[in-house]
């Protein structure tokens, strides 16, 4: 019954619409000619006019048909509609001149031509006329829907601030509209082009540029702020939102010009400002060209936690042969295998194999079942804290495990062997940074050994939304409604996005030529405490204020900043292919001295791993002043 009454309501509509251009087509006719003529005139006019109105009428309703006229939503109408109402009435006017023509040719009663400055001017009044009832009738709904609004208690609505007047701002503004503006509604907009500024675009005040988004944000009470900038520069977007930082809004974003679905902006892919998009640098891209040497390959990835799982979506972006996932911890590997066959189905078969890197006996089974032409060894125990109590595990885990990797690539005669390595192996001041110092040796002592490898080793800073990362920790602090913890006010930390670790590390992997260490240019190190702030203030709360930030004091085995390269590396640290990538060369050690080193350190125990470790990594100092864990 529903259905049936929406369609009866709209013929109702259609109806009214056909009507009414009847009777303005027709009064423009009259108009036009009592405009140009006097009374007396008007009495031989009247009857040719009546006689043409049958015909004339019809081919102008006919032709609206044609036009679509009958078919648009009225109540969105806009430029386009407009436009097609104008060609319309000028084919419509056309076609009447041609009736006039045939009535005089065929000598019927009372017709006869007119001059041509009455079609002119006719067709303009028909189109002025039909055009603008439409445009009565969509301001009309406008009004009508938005009293209603009012009237249903909608005055307490978001009040959203637009950055942006461009074609995205505009597309952004209809879409709201199209909503009923249950997201919220603009209030005002912001640009830089200082052309726009003063003016209004659909009715929405623009009054100033972006850094006045603060000041602007306050006089007209805004909620929310919406950036509709996908074409600005990364660079500047940063900037931009962070002065938004400033206020109390809620800060939103539009899709980018790439994630757009069939180039049609939809409100539902508006999402809330992430903590990534505030990265003081704009994110390394991958060098599409440089990861050809993956398709057709064999790969395998150990340890397929948060940036292992990355690494491997982006692998099969790049049609391997076959993948293989290896794990020792089931859940993980297998939700990724099934996220995988749901986007690339059949193209290439995945395999999961469950083993640790620990057992080099498991590790021989699975590389002589499937001969892998590349690793990425991302299998690792990597929480600071965890492994200052529990330092002969990391010991096992990342040594021994990487050891054991690497020597079963070797008797497999693989081409390509890359690990992930981290910023704390650089003068380590803690067991898990030397161990990985001690992965990076490794890398450097098999290269140096076997020729038909190539060895490789990618060092990151701290990866934002990993397991286990500040970001995932400090959510769920202020989802328990606080307080935040920062161990100190001055700590800083160099950061870089998961997507951003596996593209260093598949970027390293056409870049090796072996046993070099790989470095990302992440810009300049934030302080945690301003993380917590922007994290707090894009969980839509005020720091110290609603969610409180307390300082525990560093952990065992933090250092208050961290750095990328050791001093020993830095004479012959170089920039790659890739403008964003350093990499430095393997450092001389003694093959001999280390396979001692390793010797002992196999039974190493709580009491004397540190000892050991410092033998390998001298520069292993950790801080004094660092507490403990019992």
């Amino acid at each position: 019954m529903r259905k049936v009454a929406t369609n009866l309501g709209l013929l109702a509509r259609q109806a009214i619409l056909v009507l009414a251009d009847i009777v303005l087509i027709n009064a423009s006719y009259f108009l036009t000619a009592f405009l140009n003529h006097d009374i007396a005139a008007m009495k031989s006019l009247t009857p040719m006019l009546l006689t043409r109105a049958l015909p004339v009428t019809a081919l102008f309703i006919l032709v609206y048909v044609l036009f679509g006229l009958y078919s648009s939503i009225w109540k969105y109408a806009g430029m386009q509609d407009l436009l097609r109402c104008g060609a319309a009435g000028v084919m419509g006017g056309l076609l009447s001149v041609s009736v006039d023509k045939i009535g005089s040719a065929l000598d019927w009663s009372n017709m006869g031509n007119f001059e041509a400055n009455f079609y002119v001017s006719s067709t303009l009044m028909i189109i002025a006329l039909c055009g603008g009832f439409r445009m009565f009738y969509r301001a009309s709904r406008y009004l009508h829907h938005t009293n209603a609004m009012f009237r249903r208690g909608r005055r307490n609505q978001k009040r959203i601030m637009l950055v942006g007047a461009g074609d995205m701002g505009m597309l952004m503004v209809r879409e709201l509209e199209a909503n009923e503006y249950r997201w919220g509604r603009p209030v005002v907009i912001v640009d830089d082009n200082p052309v726009k500024q003063g003016k209004r675009f659909s009715g929405i005040p623009v009054r100033g540029g972006t850094d006045r988004i603060p000041e602007i944000a306050q006089k007209y009470e805004v909620d929310e702020i919406l950036f509709c900038i996908p074409s600005v520069s990364v660079q500047r977007q940063t900037e931009i939102m962070n002065i938004a930082m400033q206020t109390d809004c809620v800060l939103k974003k539009c899709p980018t010009l790439t994630e757009l679905n069939d180039d049609t902006p939809d409100i539902q892919q508006i999402r809330s400002v992430e903590i990534t998009d505030l990265l003081p640098r704009p994110e390394v891209d991958l060098n599409v060209d440089q990861c050809k040497y993956l398709n057709g390959k064999t790969v395998l990835v150990t340890g397929v936690g948060s940036i292992g799982s990355e690494l491997c979506r982006q692998v099969a972006r790049h049609k391997p042969l076959r993948m293989i996932l290896v794990d020792n911890y089931e859940n993980n590997v297998f939700a990724l295998y099934h996220e995988l066959k749901r986007i690339y189905k059949d193209a290439f078969p995945i395999y999961i194999r469950i083993g640790s890197v620990q057992d080099i006996g498991r590790m021989r089974e699975i590389f002589g079942e499937f001969h892998p032409d590349i690793v990425f060894h991302a299998a690792a125990h990597k929480h600071v804290p965890l492994m200052e109590t529990s330092p002969c595990e990391a010991v096992k885990n990342n040594i021994f495990g990487t050891y054991n990797t690497a020597k079963v690539a070797v008797e497999n005669k693989v081409k390509k062997f890359v690990i992930l390595s981290t910023d704390k192996a650089v003068n380590p001041a803690n067991v898990m940074g030397a161990t990985k110092r001690v992965t990076e040796m490794i890398v450097q002592y098999f290269d140096r050994r076997s020729p038909q490898t190539q060895f490789a080793a990618v060092r990151f800073g701290n990866v934002l939304g990993s397991n286990g990362s500040v970001i995932p920790i400090f959510k769920k602090q202020i989802e328990l409604g606080g307080p935040v913890t920062v161990t100190d006010p001055e700590i800083t930390r160099y950061f870089m996005t998961i997507p951003e670790a596996a593209q260093l590390v598949i970027q390293a992997g056409s870049l090796s030529k072996g046993g070099e260490v790989f470095v990302l240019d992440m810009g300049e190190p934030v302080r945690i405490l301003d993380l917590a702030e922007k994290i707090i203030k894009l969980s839509g709360y005020v720091p110290y204020k609603d969610i409180d930030i307390v300082f525990t004091g560093l952990r065992p085995g933090e250092k208050l900043y961290e750095e990328l390269t050791m001093t020993e590396e830095m004479a012959g640290r170089k920039k790659t292919a890739n403008n964003k990538i350093f990499v430095t060369p393997p450092l001389d050690f003694s093959d001999e001295a280390m396979e001692k080193a390793l010797k002992k350190l196999r039974g190493a125990t709580n009491e004397n791993v540190r000892d050991l470790l410092m033998e390998i990594v001298p520069n292993f100092h950790e801080n004094p002043d660092a507490p403990t864990i019992e």
